[in-house]
């Protein structure tokens, strides 16, 4: 996957400068909080608990500065870069280079200019619930599991989601409802609403309809829209 198709999130959460550790100086924040929704284009989302574990364990995650590849702050393999999850979310914890970009970083940090969080991800796996027929609430994905790219204080929070966030969220929510493609999430629930509406005016009547079989036990689990 190339970089700039991998998924982004933003936290509005503060970043610690905690001083000098040896002879790097240490900043310390979270990148993802836990089963906390958030709005996106067209529908909430949420991050589970221990959806970070084995990419924190087998992954070889970056820490950058504003998602920049060539302002790299340090590097879970070598050490530079601690993640683990704790109550919140997904921890980070960086012993800064002795470089001009780190200082002054630290400085932005130690002053407040800077205070917020994110993380590039890819979905490995997430789950779908949908909201009753003609509800104004919003379908919900939890993401279950992630692969991590890189974590990294930034200036500017995104604003919403990007084109490529809602793409493979759409692309995510298609499969998960069994429907070839749509335009939008909302296009996407219409679809699957009209194809059960059509299957239950082709059942015959006194027949009782048989719910599609789910084909694993991760798809056993979700809500579908086949209900509403």
């Amino acid at each position: 996957m190339k970089y700039d198709e991998l998924e982004r999130r933003y936290l509005k959460s503060a970043i610690e400068a905690r001083g000098k550790d040896g002879d790097a100086s240490v900043i310390v924040g979270h990148a993802s909080v836990f089963d906390t929704p958030y709005e996106l284009w067209g529908f909430m989302e949420q991050v589970a608990r221990g959806a970070f574990k084995k990419t924190i364990k087998e992954g070889d995650v970056r820490a950058l500065w504003n998602h920049d590849p060539n302002v790299v702050l340090g590097r879970n393999k070598s050490g530079t870069l601690r993640l683990s999850e704790d109550d919140v979310g997904l921890l980070y914890e960086i012993d800064l280079p002795d470089t001009q970009a780190a200082g002054d970083l630290y400085t932005l940090i130690e002053r407040g200019d800077v205070n917020q969080s994110s993380f590039a991800f890819e979905v490995i796996r997430d789950e779908w619930q949908y909201p009753e027929e003609n509800s104004r609430e919003l379908p919900v994905r939890t993401i279950k599991e992630a692969r991590l790219w890189d974590v990294s204080p930034v200036t500017y929070p995104a604003s919403g989601s990007t084109d490529v966030d809602v793409a493979r969220a759409l692309r995510s929510l298609t499969r998960d409802l069994g429907i070839d493609e749509a335009e939008s999430i909302e296009d996407a629930l219409t679809i699957a609403r009209n194809k059960t509406a059509e299957a239950t005016t082709e059942t015959p009547d006194g027949a009782s309809p048989e719910a599609p079989a789910a084909t694993s036990p991760s798809e056993q689990k979700r809500t579908r829209p086949y209900a509403l």
